[in-house]
């Protein structure tokens, strides 16, 4: 049975578009020419961070994160960027028994505000600077196995990608949840992985507490 949901952060329920216009800007890059770029880079199976390299070579991402803070420019998101799903399933969710987490490679300070969203929503929020190891690295998902208070094999963990989420979370023994946003499960949603490797595959996290209930159901 499935008695956790664990979900990813970016494209997963926060849309990161503006985030990524922002980074364009940084760089001076016409925003459409940075996601077209992106979407090539994401296509041709290469790290995402790549982008940033294409238009400057060298460019470490860790260090920009610092000079934009510097700035007065910090990364950020807030309740205007979380799909309109996202506070309807958790409360669905939630309402059903499941016990619920966050857990993405964010950076602290998105930790922080993802506490500031979801405190009272969810059991768990943690980051990859929280612990040290970032996906898809399986001591990542060996993370979140620890801290959830079931077994792996009833933990969801809820993704965008298959690459970071759904292929590690799958070898660590979790059941998944791919779902069709943002420019990773666009671009991966037909290939043989996509349609093969998650338990579920979904167009809105509010399709998840039927999904979980007939799995559930099933396994009783």
């Amino acid at each position: 049975m499935i008695r956790a949901v664990v979900f990813d952060v970016g494209e997963c329920l926060v849309d990161e578009s503006r985030e990524y216009g922002t980074w364009a800007d940084w760089l001076g890059v016409p925003r459409h020419t940075f996601h077209s770029m992106f979407g090539a880079v994401i296509a041709q199976g290469r790290d995402y961070r790549e982008t940033f390299q294409e238009f400057r070579p060298g460019f470490d991402l860790y260090e920009e994160r610092e000079k934009r803070a510097a700035a007065g420019q910090p990364e950020t998101f807030g309740e205007e960027d979380l799909y309109g799903d996202v506070r309807p399933a958790l409360a669905e969710l939630g309402a059903d028994g499941l016990w619920l987490g966050i857990a993405g490679n964010q950076t602290v300070r998105a930790g922080r505000i993802l506490r500031e969203l979801f405190s009272d929503d969810v059991d768990l929020i943690g980051t990859s600077d929280d612990w040290g190891a970032s996906k898809p690295d399986p001591e990542f998902f060996k993370r979140v196995a620890a801290v959830v208070p079931f077994e792996v094999g009833e933990i969801l963990y809820v993704g965008d990608r298959c690459d970071n989420d759904i292929r590690p979370a799958g070898k660590a023994g979790m059941r998944t949840a791919l779902v069709r946003r943002g420019p990773w499960a666009t671009i991966q949603w037909n290939t043989a992985e996509a349609r093969e490797s998650p338990t579920f595959r979904v167009d809105s996290l509010l399709e998840l507490p039927r999904l979980i209930g007939e799995f559930n159901g099933s396994a009783r």
